[in-house]
């Protein structure tokens, strides 16, 4: 038995966009290699599709659905997919931001993850419905090491507001030893900190948090949400995305500038 063959359909709509590529694949008697020259693939990336193992586009949705004359069923089904949310999302967001070059941060609230000091990150995940916080603590740290460590690690590029910087998460200590954090990590050549004065007022980066990380071959993206996020593939959608953080970082302080706000915001913490 394939891992085809053990897909449920009912589990998801990836699941049933993948049941449903076999189903009228085999029943028009066509093979993966004939399917997989038509939406621009090899045979074994249709049987990675076919598995749930990979996912189609939206261009292959639409050479599906012209081929088998469906009136839009697997371009329909992709879209409502993607709006939908997907548990997984956020497990293949950190396996991509692991092997990233480049990744692009920006966050409005807090200080983002792979800059969180121990304390600080215990500090945000307390508030939470975490039944185990020293786990997921310690999660967060593997997870920043796997960002930051290593001997070639990516580009970060954060940008931040001035609000995530102002908020004593934790009570003023901790928050000092956050900022001081922060100033250390910027003098990694590695690492870009740049922050939006809250004099700048209304700027793009008010829908929320997101990121956006550049593997050997291609973007991916990640928006964060309250309860759970959602994993961005679509070529056009990242680089919407990405035109949202240039926008922001077109309203965001210098390097320099904002080092000098992050050491005045740390003094206010006693």
């Amino acid at each position: 038995m394939s891992a085809a063959d053990d897909l449920d359909p009912y589990s998801s709509l990836y699941a049933w966009l993948a049941h449903d590529l076999r189903f009228y694949r085999q029943k028009h008697g066509l093979t993966g290699t004939q399917i997989g020259k038509i939406i621009g693939c090899v045979r074994s990336h249709v049987a990675n599709l076919e598995a749930g193992r990979a996912r189609i586009d939206m261009s292959q949705a639409k050479a599906l659905d012209e081929l088998w004359d469906t009136g839009g069923h697997f371009q329909r089904l992709l879209w409502f997919a993607r709006a939908a949310h997907d548990p997984d999302w956020f497990r293949q967001s950190t396996e991509y931001e692991a092997k990233a070059r480049i990744i692009r941060i920006y966050q409005g609230l807090l200080i983002p993850i792979p800059l969180q000091s121990e304390d600080y990150a215990r500090a945000v995940i307390s508030v939470g419905r975490t039944k185990d916080v020293e786990e997921a603590v310690q999660r967060r740290m593997n997870r920043q090491e796997g960002i930051l460590g290593g001997e070639d690690p990516p580009l970060l590029v954060v940008q931040l507001t001035e609000e995530a910087l102002d908020r004593p998460v934790g009570g003023e200590s901790i928050m000092r030893a956050q900022l001081q954090r922060l100033l250390d990590l910027g003098e990694q050549p590695n690492v870009i900190i740049r922050v939006i004065a809250k004099s700048e007022g209304a700027h793009h980066g008010m829908n929320g948090p997101f990121q956006i990380m550049s593997l050997e071959n291609r973007d991916v993206a990640y928006i964060g949400a309250f309860g759970g996020g959602r994993l961005i593939q679509d070529p056009s959608e990242v680089r919407d995305l990405a035109v949202d953080f240039e926008m922001i970082g077109a309203r965001a302080s210098s390097e320099d500038t904002s080092r000098t706000l992050i050491g005045k915001l740390m003094k206010g913490y006693g």
